[in-house]
């Protein structure tokens, strides 16, 4: 029997030297002879399965290169790495592309041969002179193939291996022209957008104009109506007023003390009604002055200037002159207590709350009850509430209420803009419109307004 062949050592030495004495007779048995080949097919197989596993890693590191390099060359951006000796390690496409140089005449040359021009601070960066620092988009030159610069904007970032130690510096920048070309683009875009929104800003003034038209047009016969009765009692009263002239004037031309000729000319009678006259004279004026200046408010073209103004009062106007225009017979009914002072535009907010009222009074025909316009102040806010007990809001409509053009009335009735401008004049004015369907019946609209501090 031959000595048994120990497996931690070396094959040569374990096997074949056991194998074979130095004298070199042979004195292995059998089953020696089978231990050594079953010991080299084992270590055969271990170095298949290495031998594999290592073209497995060579395969897996080259389709990681492949796509890094992919990736690289996919990139506008350029990008360098430098060795801790200051020289150019690698770099990427753009880079070649942009100086219009190729890889083997710049791998391995000193950094500074990129540059064109001292950039102390970027090759301190890159060097390692400033240990744990780096340089953020500064706008250098670098050297192209005819030695022209070409301005770059460029971050340098140190690169660290295994425990923290410097071994180099990552350099990745963008040519300034390609920004430029971003930021005018930008800019121009910035431009195409300003513009929009003054062509919004008009379309969006078109269309109040537009609902503001269309409101003075319900309005018109109610307005001829309140002016028509003021004016009568103008005319009456003057008629009047010229016919007691008349006789006053022959009164005192013929002396004034002949009592049959008092009698006659009714003197008396015509100093106790001339106060009247008067009165009434100046009233209808009056009325016809505040209808005058209610239209002249509602449709002024300077609404957007803001004051200091009481919705409270704003809300009482509106519903006031809708009372005198409309010929419904709905009551309007406003509580109003206590005064709310936001920033805004009084006409434009009068505007709002005449459209809302109108759109009460319209739900209202043929049932009984009445409009209400509430006011209060709920912590930093101005409410204004319009109430009605018409027929409500259907839940599909809700979701549309404040779209232009939407409309819930028969055709030809109302533009379907009044809701949709309203939004628009409270959402400018910093607050919110709502609308919801009332317990027990109806609908309210809810316009909040932020208060004036």
């Amino acid at each position: 029997m031959g000595r048994k062949i120990d497996l931690d050592h070396s094959l040569s030495d374990s096997v074949l030297g056991g194998a074979f004495p130095h004298d070199g007779a042979p004195e292995l048995s059998e089953s020696a002879w089978i231990e050594v080949i079953q010991t080299m097919d084992a270590v055969y197989a271990e170095l298949v399965r290495n031998q594999v596993a290592l073209e497995e890693r060579n395969a897996e590191l080259a389709e990681a290169k492949s796509f890094t390099d992919s990736i690289l060359g996919a990139m506008s951006d350029v990008i360098v790495v430098i060795d801790r000796a200051g020289r150019i390690a690698s770099l990427n496409p753009a880079l070649l592309r942009l100086l219009d140089l190729t890889a083997e005449t710049l791998t391995g040359r000193p950094i500074s041969d990129l540059f064109h021009g001292p950039s102390p601070e970027f090759i301190a960066c890159l060097t390692g002179a400033q240990p744990g620092e780096g340089v953020s988009d500064r706008e250098v030159q670098l050297r192209d193939a005819a030695g022209e610069p070409v301005p770059v904007a460029l971050n340098c970032t140190p690169l660290r291996g295994a425990g923290g130690r410097i071994e180099g510096a990552v350099m990745v920048g963008r040519p300034v022209g390609e920004l430029r070309r971003a930021y005018e683009a930008l800019n121009s875009a910035h431009n195409e957008l300003n513009l929009a929104h003054q062509e919004l800003k008009r379309a969006q003034e078109q269309i109040i104009q537009s609902e503001k038209m269309a409101s003075l047009g319900r309005l018109v016969a109610g307005v001829a109506h309140e002016l028509n009765n003021p004016i009568s009692f103008v005319f009456g009263n003057i008629h009047a007023l010229r016919r007691y002239l008349e006789r006053i004037e022959r009164f005192l031309g013929e002396g004034g003390g002949d009592a049959a000729l008092r009698e006659e000319l009714h003197i008396e009678r015509i100093r106790a009604d001339l106060p009247s006259l008067m009165a009434g004279t100046l009233e209808g004026a009056e009325r016809v002055k505040a209808i005058v200046e209610d239209l002249r408010r509602f449709s002024a073209l300077d609404r957007d200037k803001r004051v200091a103004v009481d919705v409270a009062e704003v809300a009482r106007q509106a519903a006031q002159w809708l009372s005198a225009m409309d010929r419904s017979g709905i009551p309007i009914v406003c509580r109003c207590p206590e005064p709310c002072r936001v920033e805004g535009a009084p006409g434009r907010l009068e505007q709002v709350f005449v459209n809302l009222l109108r759109n009460a009074l319209d739900a209202m025909l043929g049932r009984a009850g009445e409009v209400e316009i509430v006011c209060r102040r709920e912590g930093e806010s101005a409410v204004v509430e319009v109430r009605d007990r018409g027929c409500g809001i259907k839940p599909e409509d809700l979701p549309r209420l404040f779209e232009p053009f939407f409309t819930t009335k028969p055709v030809g009735v109302g533009t379907g803009l009044g809701l949709s401008v309203s939004y628009g004049i409270v959402e400018h004015h910093g607050g919110t419109l709502s609308a919801a369907n009332r317990a027990g019946g109806g609908a309210v609209v809810t316009v909040r307004l932020p208060l004036k501090g």
